[in-house]
């Protein structure tokens, strides 16, 4: 294997980031040094990781190496998520345009809203009392 075969991308979740690598090999994941079943319990978390390469039907061509840190695991699989089909995207054009017609490829921008002076929560107000 050379640094040809190597495919690295950054994914983004929430305030999880996730630095994937991706090269030919016979489907083992490792996430933080961990097997994939170590690190995400949850089968829902770990089915929603392998849905680009399910998509893509190349699910035990790849090794994948992950160095996820921030945030908790359900945005830390949604990174993981994005990194890959980034990543897969390097691999070959045609893989590009799938995933972006399946929406793989789109950031979700979505975190959570800031809490604001006067009220209870970001949206949250304080009981109001007319007398």
């Amino acid at each position: 294997m050379t640094k040809e075969d190597v495919y690295a991308a950054v994914g983004k979740r929430k305030t999880s980031i996730a630095r994937v690598r991706i090269m030919p090999g016979k489907g083992n994941i490792q996430v933080n040094k961990r097997d994939i079943l170590e690190h995400f319990k949850r089968d829902t978390l770990k089915s929603l990781i392998l849905k680009p390469l399910d998509f893509l039907e190349v699910s035990g061509n790849y090794d994948i190496i992950a160095r996820v840190n921030g945030g908790g695991l359900s945005g830390q699989a949604g990174a993981m998520r994005l990194g890959i089909s980034r990543a897969l995207a390097k691999v070959d054009e045609e893989y590009r345009v799938k995933l972006r017609k399946e929406k793989y490829l789109t950031r979700d921008a979505r975190k959570v809203e800031r809490k604001k002076y006067g009220q209870k929560g970001a949206r949250k107000r304080f009981q109001f009392s007319k007398r």
